[in-house]
């Protein structure tokens, strides 16, 4: 098979860069696996997002901080066991059954999809030096994307770990992006959260500016918490209900780059069937 390359301005020239929130997981398939990243892939996604974790020995693995009663009906921490117990821990699925899937680990993840896709380390900050280490052992410096909020402590983590590594940074107001954008980071982007269609970091003026300047916007359609509104309810559950017109239109018609999803397959079809995918 052949390895892509990667290049993500030049991918969002392209088309609406589509990202899978913890991959594409339901029934019996959990979150955060490899196999649910394998399912994202067939469904469409551009890039899947990975939280991280560590055992108490230090290993990376791929897994929510603080979901350990959620995901794996465990009430420890995984922080406080080594890793020869963690990988014996299998997830549960939607009606609370033990599955097949353990955990994995941040080398198991990258090895996977290695020149397949790109792929948004969350949380990259808990072990900043060890992660940047892992990812250039991989070689994949390019296929690699970092957010973090503008904390000054997050920025001087970006700045002394993985400077050449691509970085948005999450914000809601637009003070913070020339906050982010000083640092001598590869600012490629930001990520903006906004309660109202009104906000400025919303407004085709931004987005255009944005663009002018070389550098890409990045769209939420996932619902984390529904009393925090992260793109003025332009949201998967009014897009899955009904309404994809004033959700995943709205956002591919306002000219953001990448919309991240946690309903990949349906959302991949509506913007191919409505001919916005593709772009230029």
């Amino acid at each position: 098979m052949e390895l892509l390359k990667f290049d993500l301005r030049a991918a969002a020239r392209e088309k609406l860069l589509l990202v899978a929130h913890r991959g594409a997981f339901a029934g019996n398939i959990p979150c955060n696996t490899i196999a649910a990243y394998e399912a994202a892939l067939r469904q469409g996604a551009d890039m899947i997002e990975i939280d991280l974790n560590y055992t108490a020995d230090g290993k990376l693995v791929v897994f929510h901080p603080k979901m350990e009663r959620a995901h794996l009906g465990f009430s420890g921490n995984i922080n406080e066991y080594d890793w020869d117990f963690v990988k014996q821990l299998r997830y549960i699925n939607v009606d609370r059954g033990v599955t097949q899937f353990g955990l994995n680990t941040l080398d198991e993840v990258l090895e996977q999809f290695k020149g397949r896709c790109y792929i948004n380390i969350d949380k990259f900050w808990v072990k900043p030096r060890e992660i940047a280490q892992i990812v250039r052992r991989h070689g994949m410096t390019d296929q690699i994307l970092g957010k973090t909020s503008v904390k000054p402590q997050y920025l001087d983590i970006v700045e002394a770990y993985c400077p050449d590594i691509p970085y948005m940074a999450v914000v809601k107001s637009e003070e913070e992006i020339a906050v982010a954008r000083a640092r001598k980071i590869n600012y490629v982007g930001t990520e903006v959260l906004f309660r109202e269609d009104t906000s400025p970091l919303c407004s085709p003026e931004f987005i255009e500016q944005h663009h002018k300047d070389g550098l890409l916007v990045w769209c939420n359609s996932i619902v984390y918490n529904y009393r925090d509104v992260l793109a003025g309810g332009h949201s998967d559950d009014r897009a899955f209900l009904g309404d994809p017109e004033g959700s995943w239109g709205w956002i591919a018609d306002r000219g953001f780059d990448l919309m991240q999803t946690d309903h990949m397959l349906e959302a991949a079809l509506f913007l191919e069937k409505t001919g916005r995918r593709k772009r230029g």
